[in-house]
């Protein structure tokens, strides 16, 4: 057997390992579970990169078993079977990079501010890796409840009433979510006799007539519970309020929370629901496209109204979950592809913004949004008059170096949210779009071709965009052009950094677009066909010899 078949384990047992080890080692040794926890991830991003290039020249080598792995030796269905592609290597990739840019960016204070940060940080890769790794709905609930009771301390680690709050309301919506996730379990495997998504794939069609309505309510009951995760309006109301509340790198990986949600229902309508899968084909597609563009609205109005950064930042992420949900519902090869392209640019940016809004937030009296909008509503000519006399003061004063930094990566992270070009927002939405308005292939689609709610999509993305500029506009005015008070941040080094990494990443997706894009669109077609998902798990090769 060849030693890389052995990488499609790593991303749960190197956490999993590096977890109980930093469990043992004393929590006031800061600097020492530091540097593990930094090897640890630089290790992950290197496994995930090679992950990802095994699973694109899969195909080439004419051995897709190569991208499957049976556990102790189990074949599928009866065993536990980690199961490699495009979309599972991609979103390890991305969880990957943005884990080393957290945990760089709490180096600076944030892993000294509670007990077990780094043991936290760890388990909660370990649930994300398994997450996407794993080919049974049993050990997705397993692997999700890993992540989820990992994100319960994380989202606690600080201090101050609101985080507490708000992390009692994530707790109580998730373990309600969790319930239905394990009773919508349940009924399919009451109904069908397996968990196994491949078994699953293939023993649905043959399912009676008369145990379909149960197997869709379960299907049902199952989507819910990744609604809830994905974030899905109305059942979103605690999310803004609770990334809001977290430390700048714990809300930055919980960006990718939302996506597991968002991973699951696009694994599992297109392997579970794909044509041929008799009265059940494309089942729930439209709760998805409707849910999104409710999604897509209410966010909207979310991030007009926000006054604070992290209310915007958390209604932004809103507007992403929103748009992938009616990609996902829609269905088609070439939305899905760009859908993949704006997961990896959106995450990317949303996950940017929050570690950058506690920079920018040093550099503000406390209640300066409130201020602002007070001035505006009841300030008279008089105090208006007085400031410009002071601006006219002040004429030439050079901007503090932190500021100038922090405001170019402000106005980069506008960009990317707004979809404005030059950077990979705009190449996302552009793809998007394009599969859209051309289903058929660019140039066979006409007008009278597409659907009404497809063009109420298109411009809901479209005035997304536009509201995202417009309310980060305002803010930056609020905090570069005009503030109350210019206070200069204390800025470190290894804070300023990870942002950077993101947004330059941001920028190189913009200029390399094309190789993510073929790979997204390989990524589509492998998701529209999933005979060949099937037969790589359901012909496993035991680790230690020959198929089953």
């Amino acid at each position: 057997m060849e030693w890389t078949r052995h990488l499609l384990i790593v991303p749960i047992l190197l956490p999993l390992v590096t977890g109980a080890l930093l469990l043992l080692i004393d929590e006031l040794r800061h600097t020492a579970k530091a540097l593990i926890s930094l090897a640890s991830c630089l290790l992950l991003v290197g496994t995930a990169f090679a992950l990802m290039r095994l699973a694109d020249a899969a195909p080439e080598t004419g051995s897709a078993l190569s991208l499957s792995y049976a556990v102790a030796g189990w074949p599928a269905p009866f065993g536990i079977v980690m199961v490699l592609d495009r979309l599972s290597a991609l979103m390890l990739a991305l969880t990957a990079v943005l884990a080393l840019a957290a945990l760089i960016f709490s180096m600076a204070r944030w892993h000294r501010a509670g007990p077990h940060f780094h043991t936290l940080f760890h388990f909660l890769l370990m649930g994300l890796g398994g997450a996407f790794l794993t080919g049974d709905l049993f050990n997705l609930f397993v692997f999700v409840e890993v992540m989820l009771a990992a994100s319960y301390g994380l989202l606690l680690h600080g201090s101050g009433a609101f985080r507490v709050r708000s992390g009692l309301h994530y707790i109580a919506i998730n373990l309600a979510a969790s319930l239905l996730f394990l009773i919508g379990v349940a009924l399919i495997y009451g109904v069908a006799g397996t968990l196994n998504m491949a078994d699953l794939a293939q023993r649905l069609p043959a399912v009676p007539a008369a145990d379909r309505g149960l197997l869709q309510a379960g299907a049902a009951i199952l989507g819910i519970a990744f609604l809830i995760k994905a974030g899905m309006w109305p059942l979103c109301f605690w999310l803004p309020s609770a990334y809001m509340a977290a430390a700048a790198p714990v809300a930055a990986i919980f960006v990718l929370l939302t996506k597991v949600g968002t991973y699951a229902l696009l694994r599992l309508t297109l392997l579970l629901f794909a044509p041929g899968a008799a009265e059940a084909t494309g089942f729930g597609g439209p709760v998805l496209i409707w849910g999104g563009m409710a999604t897509i609205a209410f966010a909207t109005f979310g991030v007009l109204a926000s006054q604070a950064m992290g209310r915007l930042a958390g209604y932004s992420v809103l507007v992403s979950s929103g748009t992938l949900l009616a990609a996902v519902g829609m269905g088609d090869t070439a939305v899905v592809s760009g859908a993949l392209f704006y997961l990896v640019s959106s995450t990317f940016s949303a996950a940017a913004f929050f570690m950058l809004i506690e920079l920018v937030e040093r550099a503000r009296e406390p209640g300066a949004d409130l201020l602002a909008v007070t001035m505006e509503a009841y300030g008279d000519e008089a105090e208006e008059s007085e400031a410009e006399e002071r601006d006219d003061e002040e004429v030439g004063v050079v901007m503090p170096g932190a500021l100038a930094v922090l405001g170019v990566c402000f106005g980069l992270v506008a960009i990317l949210l707004a979809g404005l070009p030059p950077l990979s927002g705009f190449i996302a939405k552009f793809a998007m779009l394009s599969g859209m308005l051309n289903p058929a292939g660019l140039g066979a689609a006409t007008a009278t071709a597409i659907p009404g709610q497809t063009w109420l999509l298109v411009a809901l993305i479209i005035l997304s965009g536009l509201a995202a500029l417009i309310a980060m506009m305002r803010t930056g005015i609020r905090t570069f052009w005009a503030p109350l008070e210019t206070i200069v941040p204390r800025v470190l080094v290894v804070e300023v950094a990870p942002i950077l990494g993101l947004l330059a990443l941001c920028a190189l997706l913009a200029v390399q677009g094309g190789a993510l894009l073929s790979y997204t669109e390989a990524a589509a077609r492998t998701l529209h066909a999933p005979a060949a998902y099937i037969q790589g798990v359901l012909g496993t090769v035991q680790p230690g010899g020959a198929p089953r």
